[in-house]
């Protein structure tokens, strides 16, 4: 993941000094997708493992959205 955001960070820097070709601006595109993928899999992890424990110590999991 690391090579994706150099290569994000490469980009956005080359946007700064001069316009990106349009396979550049695909790339980006594509970089960033994946990268948010990544980061939505992440937060998404980290969601499925929260429970709550109320003040009798009783274990609960948060509802899932549609159920």
């Amino acid at each position: 993941m690391q090579k994706t955001i150099d290569r994000i960070n490469e980009l956005a820097r080359k946007a700064k000094i001069e316009p990106l070709t349009a396979e550049e601006l695909a790339e980006r595109a594509e970089l960033r997708q994946k990268y948010l993928q990544f980061i939505t899999g992440q937060v998404r992890g980290q969601l499925d493992n929260v429970k709550f424990v109320d003040e009798d110590g009783n274990v609960t999991e948060p509802t899932k959205k549609g159920e």
